[in-house]
């Protein structure tokens, strides 16, 4: 029994190594800073503008979600593709009406205006 979960421990194994060496090279070779600057925020070498009490619009929230529900269901086409031969007809009329439900949550979405940046 211990042969089947050995490549898996060994792996779980590995990556706590891994992440104990990068963290612990970070604190040894890593550049220490005192000056004022220490508690300020950095992003991408630009000074932040603004507050962080800014709202962000809905919208962005929206079209990620969106993203995401749309993206996992896609991931659902790769098994069907892979034994869609042995499934048949059974399995393709399946998967159309599994697209036929996506593009009707794709046109609602549209229809609502989801998408549109203005």
């Amino acid at each position: 029994m211990l042969e089947t979960f050995f490549p898996i421990l060994f792996l779980v194994v590995l990556a706590a190594v891994i992440a104990v060496v990068m963290s612990s090279l970070s604190v040894l070779i890593g550049r220490r800073s005192s000056g004022k600057d220490r508690g300020e925020p950095y992003e991408s070498g630009v000074a932040p503008k603004g507050g962080t009490k800014e709202r962000i619009p809905v919208k962005f929230y929206m079209v990620a979600i969106l993203f995401i529900i749309f993206d996992i269901e896609v991931i659902f086409l790769y098994p069907w593709a892979v034994i869609s031969d042995k499934l048949g007809m059974f399995g393709f009329i399946e998967m159309l009406v599994f697209v036929i439900i996506l593009l009707v949550g794709y046109f609602y979405i549209l229809g609502k205006g989801a998408l549109k940046w203005d």
